[in-house]
């Protein structure tokens, strides 16, 4: 198994759409990362054996985004016990995602799962890079740059405001 810094797993490929968000960023930063599409209920034992892998590879990061009951991020959190776990509750058809949030952020005390906004894979992304910038300058450096092109981006949009007036900005949008 090669060595990555974050895992990115997903319950269904139905997440891919969203979990590639996390992947992209990741990709920005420089991070490696592998990507893969567990069920803890329709491949329990896979989902057991890659914990384990992770475990020997000195993962620094786990993503898992799911759907619904989303039981994903919790398990890898109760797994692989030394790892930071970001929870990405993915939208669902029938309550919206917020049946994916509430399994994601309510863990029991002791296994805490990081939770990201409902389809928020790129925050979980910038999270993941947060968490391995505390140790990489490399990494640091990029998040800082990164952050600094928001707070760029915000002014130069309040300075068109100010000189178009919201009408004319609005009908540019």
């Amino acid at each position: 198994m090669e060595k990555f810094d974050v895992a990115i797993i997903m319950g269904s490929d139905s997440d891919l759409p969203i979990m590639k968000d996390s992947a992209s960023f990741l990709d920005d930063m420089g991070i490696s990362y592998e990507m893969k599409i567990l069920s803890v209920h329709r491949t329990p034992e896979k989902a057991m054996e890659y914990a384990e892998l992770l475990k020997k590879n000195d993962v620094k990061v786990i993503i898992a985004g799911a759907g619904g009951a989303a039981h994903l991020p919790g398990v890898f959190a109760a797994l692989v016990p030394h790892v930071p776990v970001i929870g990405v509750p993915i939208h669902t058809k029938t309550l919206g995602g917020v049946d994916s949030l509430y399994s994601i952020v309510q863990m029991p005390s002791g296994i805490p799962v990081a939770t990201v906004a409902i389809n928020g894979a790129k925050n979980a992304g910038i999270l993941a890079s947060s968490i391995i910038g505390i140790s990489d300058e490399n990494v640091k450096n990029k998040l800082i740059s990164f952050k600094s092109s928001l707070k760029d981006a915000v002014t130069k949009k309040d300075e068109k405001l100010q000189n178009l007036g919201y009408k004319d900005y609005i009908s540019q949008m």
